[in-house]
């Protein structure tokens, strides 16, 4: 299924991303500059990470992190955890993770 909308940024306070955690390195390379790129206008970004095991979101989070702090940028930012859990019905794993400006 495919469906089309536009939304431009300017339309949310708070810009939310998904990635799935067994998608390659690459993805979270473009995440991370996407969020470091949103955050030069907005205080705010909301990702869910989500995954089969329930390590897996951890793990991408961690990832994640090390990639923004490689950024000349990246220390000026700071991490809250959200919820986290399992979708019932589903071996799907899921943490949201909120990035702001510091």
């Amino acid at each position: 299924m495919r469906v089309e909308y536009k939304l431009e940024m300017s339309q949310v306070d708070t810009p939310r991303f998904a990635v799935e955690a067994v998608e390659g390195m690459g993805k979270l390379f473009s995440l991370a500059t996407l969020v470091l790129n949103v955050l030069e206008t907005k205080d705010r970004v909301e990702i869910v990470f989500h995954g089969m095991s329930q390590d897996d979101p951890p793990r991408r989070i961690a990832s994640f992190k090390a990639i923004v702090a490689s950024c000349s940028s990246g220390g000026g930012v700071g991490y809250a955890d959200g919820e986290s859990g399992t979708v019932p019905g589903s071996s799907s794993a899921f943490q949201w993770l909120e990035i702001s400006r510091t």
